[in-house]
């Protein structure tokens, strides 16, 4: 058996890594701690659906139910070629996959110390959609104008740098 044969072929380079979907309103309105990776369990319309970009997970989130973990509001558009003999819903309950211990501590963490699962990202991993969770605690208004200033004043400070670089 050859080396070569051990390689991806183009197709499988083109589904690897690649970012779906982010959550960028997560980051604002929630103090992100620890990240679990999960997989989703989908069907065959809603793969078409991302491969063309008809992904969001914006006002999404995860619940834990009866030991299992679910994701709630992603919303996955259907094509209109690729559902014709499937009844679709864009907004359908889609089950994560994770390992039993996993799913433990996240129960712990949510029902004793009121963390909220939230999804930051869906990605490519191989050929497999994977989810991005993220334990979060909700930001107070006074912490999401702190992080704004600070946003701010990063972006102001890289400005005079740059002036000042580009003078001398």
């Amino acid at each position: 058996m050859s080396k070569s044969s051990n390689k991806k072929t183009g197709k499988d380079k083109a589904n690897s890594g690649g970012t779906i979907a982010l959550n960028k309103r997560a980051r604002h309105d929630y103090h992100l701690e620890q990240r679990y990776e999960a997989g989703l369990a989908l069907q065959g319309w809603e793969l078409k659906a991302i491969r063309a970009g008809r992904a969001n997970i914006i006002e999404s989130y995860a619940v834990i139910r009866e030991g299992e973990l679910y994701l709630f509001g992603a919303q996955m558009t259907p094509l209109i070629s690729a559902s014709s003999h499937v009844v679709t819903d864009a907004h359908r309950t889609r089950k994560l996959l994770l390992h039993r211990r996993e799913i433990d501590q996240l129960i712990g963490k949510v029902q004793r110390d009121g963390y909220t699962l939230v999804p930051t990202a869906l990605y490519w991993k191989g050929n497999k959609v994977k989810a991005e969770l993220a334990l979060a605690k909700g930001k107070q208004s006074h912490d999401k104008r702190e992080a704004a200033k600070d946003r701010d004043w990063a972006r102001d400070k890289q400005r005079v740098m740059r002036r000042h670089n580009r003078d001398a």
